[in-house]
């Protein structure tokens, strides 16, 4: 099993990429303020779930949670913005001020995140997830199905 983990470089790489963040630190910020919150969301056999095939340096912000907690898709995505915005996220080294994510990036990141798990982890884990969310949640998965992902659009700047 252990090989079904993605790598570490790759996954930050592809949420970088989907994010179109400028530094490293900015996916890795997202990646941890996303996961922790689904952590907090579902349940301890949720988030196990969804850490198996993630990256090991990843796979804990899921895991170290404080599971199960009820709170609605506002609040999840307030949390996301508070973790996106806050100072010190114990990231080694000095990353610096964060960048000012503002509410609608915050839900495009959550978005583009969960795009890329639903890619990542096996569909029937994934679901189990998506089950213990209410229905208000479904804006959270608008692009795992999406016919054309912004990411995948070439832009012309």
């Amino acid at each position: 099993m252990s090989d079904d983990k993605t790598n570490y470089t790759d996954f930050i790489g592809e949420v970088q990429h989907r994010i179109e963040a400028g530094r490293q630190a900015e996916a890795v910020r997202t990646t941890r303020a996303v996961l922790e919150t689904i952590g907090e969301r579902v349940d301890e056999g949720g988030a196990t779930d969804i850490a198996s095939p993630l990256p090991m340096e990843v796979d804990r912000y899921l895991l170290e949670a404080d599971h199960g907690q009820q709170f609605d898709f506002d609040e999840f995505v307030g949390r996301v913005h508070d973790r996106l915005n806050y100072e010190d996220l114990d990231l080694e080294t000095g990353y610096g001020k964060p960048s000012g994510v503002d509410e609608a990036d915050t839900v495009f990141r959550i978005k583009a995140v969960t795009a890329l798990l639903s890619e990542t982890v096996p569909g029937g884990q994934m679901a189990n997830v998506e089950e213990q969310l209410p229905e208000e949640f479904g804006e959270m998965f608008e692009l795992v199905d999406a016919e054309t992902k912004p990411w995948e659009q070439q832009r012309q700047d």
